[in-house]
């Protein structure tokens, strides 16, 4: 299987960790549909500035993404690690290459208040990370996940790097407030 091919624009921000969640107003569960993507970035602009939440961001490759806003949310007993507040995104993942894309080769990480932070894994509020890594996505396809990070209880500013394959610097950044 050949991977995306890699757009040359480079970012300095820190890539932890891999996993997801899902867009406003879908499913939990990753599910696979076809559908148009109608607003996009171009992966040129990578490295020049942060894209909204909500925004289509398409790689060089044809690989698309659309990272939600954030959904706060205080983790169970149950989520590791420990924390006492979260933000939830969808990230949606819509495949206009020409061949199947692996989803295991996905990363999402995230920045808050310009420090790296950790994935919270909670699988009784359904963030799970990404589900079904190993499997492809077809052409013309989406896919939704489900990704939450920890943030600090006050107010603050948080970055997601969205990256399509994880051997190359390639990525998008969304941010915003939390």
């Amino acid at each position: 299987m050949r991977k995306p091919r890699p757009v040359l624009a480079l970012c300095a921000l820190f890539v932890a960790t891999s996993c997801a969640a899902p867009a406003a107003g879908h499913d939990s569960d990753p599910v696979t549909s076809a559908a148009p993507v109608i607003e996009r970035r171009d992966a040129s602009d990578a490295d020049r500035s942060v894209v909204g939440f909500g925004t289509d961001f398409r790689f060089e490759s044809g690989l698309v993404v659309t990272v939600s806003g954030p959904k706060i949310f205080r983790p169970s007993d149950s989520a590791y690690p420990r924390a006492g507040r979260a933000a939830a995104f969808g990230v949606v993942v819509y495949n206009e290459t020409g061949q199947p894309y692996r989803l295991s080769s996905l990363s999402v990480s995230a920045l808050a208040s310009e420090r790296p932070t950790k994935q919270v894994v909670d699988p009784t509020q359904g963030y799970t990370g990404i589900a079904d890594a190993d499997r492809d996505i077809p052409p013309g396809e989406i896919v939704r996940l489900q990704i939450a990070f920890v943030v600090p209880d006050q107010p603050s500013t948080v970055h997601l790097n969205v990256r399509p394959d994880t051997s190359t610097p390639t990525r998008a950044v969304y941010g915003g407030s939390v």
